[in-house]
Parts: structure tokens; sequence; C-alpha cells
């Protein structure tokens, strides 16, 4: 019984010192911590915590991680990678709504964030359309692509239809490397022409290609490539 009270007691005081001064102060294994108790609230998670930041590495590693690799850590069951898995999203949902209606030239670095939040630790390659208005301001973002990029693999009338119900006056293409490589292959060169081709048929402008490679970023039109 006392167990469990000093369990309940140092989790009450992660949750008042959170709600005092968020989470200044807090160590990163504190954090991990807080975020397992979400799912299961009467369990003792510090060493589950600590073992996952030894596994992984760092607080980005360990909510990067997957599912299954979570779970290969004692003590962490499906209810604790809920509360780790919905602050990875929330956050995300959160920096994509700070910059929707911005105007994408004067927000760069948040866009840059978020880009880099939402794609630079995925495994495979994402290919995403950010849809802007005549003002430049941010309409819409989306997934087109997944898996690796070619010519073939990237379908120019499935963006035009996007443009086109998005009202979209310019777009900028982002895509990953997980390799690490922020580089442009020849497919990247050969896929951005023909989008740029297709787009230009109903007077829609592509604005720029980025790519995320880790903490890397490759901009087309910073090297005169759009």
């Amino acid at each position: 019984m006392s167990t469990q009270k000093n369990n309940e007691g140092h989790r009450q005081r992660l949750r008042d010192k959170f709600l005092q001064n968020g989470l200044d102060g807090f160590l990163d294994y504190e954090i991990i911590e807080l975020l397992l108790t979400l799912g299961t609230p009467r369990s003792d998670c510090k060493q589950s915590a600590r073992d996952a930041l030894k596994k992984f590495g760092s607080l980005k590693s360990v909510l990067e991680a997957t599912p299954v690799e979570l779970k290969e850590i004692k003590g962490i069951g499906e209810n604790n990678v809920f509360g780790l898995k919905i602050a990875q999203a929330v956050s995300r949902r959160y920096l994509a709504d700070k910059i929707i209606n911005k105007d994408f030239i004067r927000s760069a670095d948040e866009v840059k964030d978020y880009l880099q939040h939402q794609l630079r630790d995925k495994t495979k390659e994402v290919f995403v359309a950010i849809y802007l208005n005549g003002r430049n301001q941010i309409i819409k973002m989306e997934e087109l692509f997944q898996g690796t990029l070619s010519t073939s693999a990237v379908y120019p009338r499935e963006v035009v239809k996007g443009a086109l119900e998005n009202d979209a006056a310019a777009i900028v293409f982002v895509h990953n490397h997980p390799s690490g490589n922020p580089n442009p292959s020849q497919d990247d060169l050969s896929i951005t022409k023909k989008l740029k081709d297709a787009l230009m048929s109903i007077d829609v402008s592509v604005h720029d290609h980025i790519i995320i490679a880790g903490n890397d970023l490759y901009s087309f039109a910073d090297h005169g490539l759009i």
C-alpha cells in the first residue's frame, strides 16, 4: 500500500510541476515518464522511461519509435504507447495548424520546423504538396505519394487535380531523403520538371521543391532549379 501511495505522490508531483512551469526543469526521462503514465495512471513508469531513453538515445527518438519497438521495453504496453503517440500527434497537428493561412515566405522558419518534425525520421520517402493561394498563404498540406520516388510513381494528373480542388495559385513540393543526403537525385530533378510542366498548363506556379534529410534542408529555388 505504501509503495502505491509513494507512486501516486510522485506522479502528482510531476503533474503539479508541469502545470506550474511547463516542461522547464524536466529531465528527458521525466517527460517520457509523464507521457507513459497517461496510459497507465497507477503504474510506476520511472524505470521504463529511463530504459526507453537509454535504448533510443533521445526524447525525440523515443517519440519517433514504432509501437513495436517501444513495447520491447519492459513495462511499456499498448496503453503506454498511446501516451507517447498522442503527444507526438498533437504536436504535429499544432505545428501544422500554426502555419495554415500564413504567408509561406514570411513563415519560412515555422514551415521548416513543421516539415522537419513531420518528415525527418520517416524510413520511407514521402512526397507532400503545400497548396498556396494568390497571396502566398498556405491553404492546405497534403501527402501525395509514399515509397521510393521515381518518375513512374508520380502522377501529374493527381497533382493537377489536387491543385484545382484546392483552388491553388501555386504549389511547393516537399519530400524527405531517409538516407540523410539532402542533394536531389536525377529522379528528383525529372519529377520536378514533369510536375512543373503539368501545372503550368493550368496556370499554377511551382514556387519550390524542398528536400528534408534529417536536420538538413535543400531548396530547389535557392539553388536556381525552379
